[in-house]
């Protein structure tokens, strides 16, 4: 399949909006991402143009992100890149989405603190595998010769 995946980082420009529908959570918010370089004439930063992806994210990262995402943060979002055109009130618009794979804060300007969501269903039938003992040497398995089959 032939899609646009994009990774982009910038601050929430606004706030999320959640929503419960027929089939899952969604939840859409503005992200700005500004161009910035180095201008050698003023020996300093610049920002340059800014670009504003409307992001939407669905299920579970839908519901994460209503409980952790607030303007202003810096986040780094990946997704799918999908461009719409519209005609409103005779005008043509063009906008640019991002279908959300993931969405984390950027750390290279701040810290968080992850905390896992506990789903509230029930366990599989199958038990829980126990998480190996790293300390010890793996046991070799034995090679066994190929059958042959007549």
């Amino acid at each position: 399949m032939n899609e646009t995946t994009v990774c982009v980082v910038g601050n929430v420009a606004t706030r999320p909006v959640f929503r419960e529908t027929a089939t899952g959570a969604s939840a859409r918010f503005r992200l700005a991402v500004t161009q910035r370089y180095w201008d050698r004439e003023k020996n300093a930063w610049t920002d340059g143009h800014t670009n504003f992806f409307t992001v939407w994210a669905n299920r579970a990262l839908a519901t994460n992100v209503q409980a952790s995402v607030s303007v202003g943060e810096p986040l780094v979002v990946r997704g799918r890149l999908k461009v719409r055109y519209e005609q409103r009130d005779g005008q043509s618009w063009t906008g640019a989405d991002i279908e959300a794979t993931a969405i984390g804060h950027d750390l290279a300007r701040g810290t968080a603190a992850f905390r896992r969501v506990h789903k509230s269903e029930t366990p599989s039938e199958t038990p829980a595998r126990p998480e190996p003992n790293w300390e010890t040497e793996p046991t070799v398995r034995q090679q066994q010769e190929p059958a042959l089959v007549t």
